[in-house]
């Protein structure tokens, strides 16, 4: 499983490489902050084609495809091109996002920062692994530390103003605030060069792999409940948006302590 892992990362990552600030077909999805490329379909399906000849009786969920039940206890969790709108615009902030699930929990998962082929792993009891080096979080001061915030388009005004509460703690509380929107973001927290993440519109492809690596790397992924996520493989579960915030034990503590029950 894990050279299939691997192997499909890499395809993945080649694609986008040689497709990266070149001629795109853009289309739009949901709304106009959510679109979606030729090269996310590409890349899809040459994941999808190599797990298929490796493991056929396993599920299968993707962006862009959905979700392929055949009944089996192992699901490959899927995002050919996590920051499709960065790639779209030209800016080098993408890459392939790939969680397996034994039943509903995270036991590998792999990603890949095409352009400075960087690779992230992490196993059940394995650890996170960073091009071949064992990462672990280090505790971080909010106040001295830059944390990513997130939020796409919503018409929910009540939604909107709760998000510009929480961009307004934390430039009043953090050193400064940056994001990418992308596994960019998550990847940068399990590193250390940002002391936590915060996004309101996730989907199970967006986190799957993400909660891994933190979780192997000592750190924690929860909703705004201040709760571990917990993912549910159905219909529902597929479609369910995760208001996430991620970082260390003691960084969500920070941030439940800033937000007070105003936030979490």
């Amino acid at each position: 499983m894990k050279n299939t892992l691997i192997k499909v990362l890499n395809q993945a990552g080649q694609i986008q490489r040689e497709k990266f600030r070149t001629s795109l077909s853009v289309s739009i999805k949901e709304s106009d902050s959510s679109v979606v490329t030729e090269v996310d379909f590409a890349c899809e399906k040459v994941i999808f084609d190599t797990i298929r000849q490796s493991f056929p009786e396993h599920n299968l969920v993707g962006e862009e495809s959905g979700f392929v039940n055949n009944g089996s206890d192992y699901t490959w969790i899927v995002d050919p091109l996590d920051g499709t709108s960065n790639f779209a615009a030209g800016i080098p902030w993408f890459g392939i996002l790939i969680a397996l699930l034994r039943k509903n929990q995270p036991v590998m998962a792999g990603s890949l920062l095409p352009l400075e082929n960087s690779m992230c792993y992490a196993a059940n009891g394995e650890g996170t692994w960073i091009d071949g080096k064992r990462v672990h979080m280090s505790e971080q001061k909010l106040s001295s530390t830059l944390i990513a915030f997130s939020m796409d388009y919503t018409n929910d005004e009540q939604l909107l103003a709760k998000g510009m509460n929480y961009y307004r703690f934390l430039l009043q509380n953090a050193r400064n605030v940056r994001t990418t929107n992308s596994l960019v973001d998550f990847q940068y927290v399990v590193e250390g060069k940002l002391g936590g993440c915060i996004n309101f519109f996730t989907k199970i492809w967006d986190i799957a792999a993400s909660y891994l690596f933190l979780k192997e790397a000592g750190g924690i992924m929860v909703g705004f409940d201040g709760k571990e996520i917990e993912f549910a493989l159905n219909e529902d579960g597929i479609k369910k948006t995760y208001p996430v915030i991620a970082g260390t034990p003691g960084m969500i503590q920070q941030l439940k302590s800033l937000f007070s029950s105003e936030v979490i």
